[in-house]
């Protein structure tokens, strides 16, 4: 069962749908997350949303953040590129931070879990539940206000900063304390500004107002960090806002179609995984909206959650590996809570490819086994992400590994290791899909015209045991190649492989 249908649920939900797991995703509004929220979707995120299928529609909706025009008397005075653009390279194809309002991302998040057969329970509240050995007894109070009882495996909390499975729990959160204040948070339609810029106002008593023209809409995001006694985030105090701040007036103001009110909070659940429940996103890390890492982070959360508890619902992977959850993504959440804290109190609006969660990595898992030596510096080693690269199949047709990568499967990369047989790892029927690739030998699976698969993965013959989430899990030479992967996939991640 997932709690909440914001996107850390509907990412998991997809995971779990093309893992043939049965989701029950329960969401208490009456309709799926309204408002553009947080816009920015870091690099790293839509490598995962390749994966899951959601990408081309999100990047047909999205697009770049505009640079910054920065007004004064009336008229822009200078501009700047705030969110720095990075050229793409063969490893990493997705370089800049794609704009996407939050109610369109959950909006094709929602569509490609139907597409898998899934659904969202609206105006379906999780009331209370219990734990026992087997299981999880849920209470859901449905739109009519009638209740009823499920049982499910495992409990997911996707419910959000305020979470009632969390409270209920009672999970302490921790963390640094940001210094009070608010901002009112507002889509509106106007008229009166380009759509080239991000338009700022810097305001006297030291807050600001920033207009962003919203990728794919005709609406503007309105964020005012404003002093005020007595916030008031009503359509007419969003009109007063801007016109009292800006050289816009009220009549400019076409329509306010959502307003929020944000007060600064930051902390960490102090434990993500309580018997058969698990804290996720906003329901386990609170962060300022500073560097755009907040929802990015939160779907990782899920994204890494969800291969797990296939492997365990599916292939007979032991309890255990549910454990490295928190083993993985709780170190993340402390790094992100302290670069967002960083940038909120700094005030700076500078945003580089520190943020893309690009160099996010679990070289202190459990599940990573790093078996070479006198590695070279900076090579690709367990616990790293999996860069892509472009290649070839054995008959010339262009592919890139991502291809290879995409799909709920682990995948054994032989690389310049011909003499490897792989199919002991294929062998046994029933357990973790494993997808093999040599890109050596007399039948070679990819071929490396241009060099990047090598100039991603290194020179020296190796065998990368690849997780279905893109990162690798065993690096080893070719001749402890196949002990170290079998041992692996019967240790951590099922009884036996099967080929894909």
């Amino acid at each position: 069962m997932i709690s909440g249908a914001g996107p850390t649920g509907l990412a998991l939900g997809i995971d779990l749908a093309r893992r043939g797991v049965t989701a029950l995703v329960v969401e208490r509004q009456p309709t799926l997350s309204r408002g553009a929220r947080g816009t920015g979707m870091q690099p790293r995120t839509q490598e995962v949303y390749d994966d899951l299928g959601v990408l081309p529609a999100a990047r047909a909706a999205g697009g770049l953040y505009p640079p910054m025009a920065l007004w004064e008397d009336g008229r822009i005075a200078h501009t700047h590129q705030m969110i720095v653009r990075v050229a793409p390279t063969p490893s990493t194809p997705y370089s800049d931070a794609l704009m996407l309002p939050q109610w369109r991302n959950v909006e094709l998040l929602h569509d490609r879990l139907r597409e898998l057969g899934g659904s969202v329970h609206l105006s379906t509240e999780l009331t209370g539940f219990t734990q026992d050995a087997d299981g999880i007894t849920a209470r859901l109070t449905g739109p009519d206000g009638d209740v009823r009882t499920v049982r499910a495996r495992y409990l997911v909390a996707c419910d959000g900063g305020g979470s009632t499975i969390r409270k209920q729990l009672a999970v302490p959160m921790s963390g640094p304390e940001l210094s009070p204040g608010h901002a009112v948070l507002a889509d509106v339609r106007l008229d009166g500004l380009d759509r080239d810029h991000w338009h700022r106002w810097q305001l006297s008593s030291g807050g600001f107002l920033t207009l962003l023209p919203l990728a794919g809409t005709d609406a503007f995001q309105m964020l005012a960090a404003a002093a005020s006694d007595e916030p008031d985030t009503s359509a007419d105090a969003v009109r007063d806002l801007i016109a009292e701040h800006t050289h816009l007036t009220r009549d400019h103001v076409r329509e306010v179609l959502w307003t929020s009110l944000y007060r600064p909070k930051a902390g960490m659940a102090d434990a993500y995984r309580h018997g058969r429940v698990f804290l996720a996103g906003d329901a386990a890390h609170i962060h300022s909206p500073a560097g755009g890492q907040g929802m990015n982070t939160s779907v990782q959360d899920g994204y890494n959650l969800g291969w797990k508890l296939g492997q365990v619902l599916r292939h007979g992977a032991p309890d255990a590996l549910l454990d490295t959850y928190e083993t993985e993504r709780r170190p993340i959440a402390a790094r992100i809570l302290e670069t967002s804290t960083r940038l909120h109190r700094s005030g700076s609006l500078h945003r580089g490819r520190n943020l893309h969660q690009l160099d996010v990595g679990y070289p202190d898992s459990p599940l990573s086994r790093e078996l070479r030596t006198a590695l070279p510096d900076g090579a690709l080693t367990a616990g790293d992400r999996a860069p892509d690269a472009p290649c070839t199949t054995a008959d010339g047709t262009p592919t890139h590994l991502f291809d290879v990568f995409r799909g709920p499967h682990f995948t054994v990369l032989a690389l310049d290791a011909p003499d490897l047989d792989l199919t002991p790892l294929t062998r046994a029927a029933g357990a973790t899909p494993v997808r093999t690739v040599h890109t050596a030998g007399p039948a070679p699976d990819l071929l490396d015209p241009d060099g990047h698969l090598h100039a991603a993965y290194g020179t020296t013959p190796t065998v990368f045991l690849i997780r279905p989430d893109g990162y690798v899990a065993v690096a080893a030479p070719p001749e402890t190649a196949e002990a170290a992967i079998t041992e692996a996939l019967a240790t951590h991640f099922g009884a036996a492989p099967v080929a894909v």
